[in-house]
């Protein structure tokens, strides 16, 4: 048999950095993409084939495509949208520009890769695309609205894209982590200077006294049930390499408990309960 072929985006660290690497260990030919070319570099010493590949980018993604598929001669058999960031902030608080660069990069660039790919795999009647969502792709949490609002809205496409393509020969699978051992914080410091007039915001007091110590904190404790990536990588291979994939798979036990209370309770009840969060 052919080695298995696989897109990967968001590899710098975290989810994306810990799935690259292990399914390259398992025998997949992995193409590991990352936004910036220095984490490339990085990468392609450590081993991997790796590129450019920014969601925020509508031509790079194009020639991001024709890249991967000029080095496996015209096929591709999975694609894993990982890469996406968070702005913490009050929804009062964002400017409309905040909004549209993180569904760019949360949202936009993710179906529009897909829909590049999409005609390759049916022309060769097989492909699995898996979307890494998250627990917040389930519930909606406070200070957390512009990330939540991407991973609801990549929910709902997903769900779509699988219900359209039900008689095709593509998997499409959503991965739903809870908290992960990830640089997100930190990347999520980066937009909040760049985007949020927390100075000048109606919810300052809450600024200060509560987010923002949470944001900046350098020595935080793992959040409850936080796992590492490798939990999300374990998923993944599942997602990737099982007969019969689920269309769903949930990752830690906060997206357990969230799926279970989302079933189970109605919208007054969980508001109480996020509220309180």
């Amino acid at each position: 048999m052919s080695q298995k072929t696989i897109l990967i985006t968001g590899c710098s660290s975290g989810i994306g950095y810990d799935a690259a690497h292990t399914l390259q260990k398992r025998g997949w030919r992995v193409f590991a993409t990352c936004r910036k070319p220095e984490d490339c570099e990085r990468l392609q010493a450590e081993g991997l084939e790796s590129y450019v590949l920014d969601y925020e980018d509508e031509a790079g993604i194009k020639l991001a495509v024709a890249e991967t598929l000029k080095r496996t001669g015209g096929t591709l058999d999975a694609l894993y949208n990982n890469g996406a960031y968070a702005i913490p902030a009050f929804t009062q608080d964002y400017p409309r520009d905040a909004l549209r660069a993180i569904f760019e990069a949360n949202f936009f660039g993710y179906f529009d890769l897909i829909n590049q790919l999409l005609p390759v795999m049916l022309a060769q009647g097989h492909g699995r695309i898996i979307n890494c969502s998250s627990v917040l792709g389930l519930t909606a949490m406070k200070g957390r609205g512009a990330y939540n609002a991407t991973k609801f809205a990549m929910e709902g496409l997903t769900d779509t894209l699988r219900l359209e393509l039900r008689n095709q020969p593509i998997d499409i699978i959503l991965v739903e982590p809870g908290p992960i051992t990830t640089d997100i914080r930190q990347n999520a410091q980066k937009q909040f200077e760049k985007w949020i007039d927390w100075e000048n915001s109606l919810g300052r007091k809450v600024y200060e006294t509560a987010m923002m110590p949470r944001l900046y904190a350098k020595d935080s404790k793992p959040d409850t049930g936080e796992l590492p990536s490798s939990a999300v990588t374990d998923k993944l291979i599942h997602a990737l390499e099982s007969k019969r994939p689920k269309p769903r798979y949930y990752v830690t036990t906060p997206t357990y408990v969230a799926g279970f209370l989302k079933r189970i309770l109605s919208t007054r009840a969980l508001d109480f309960i996020y509220s309180r969060a």
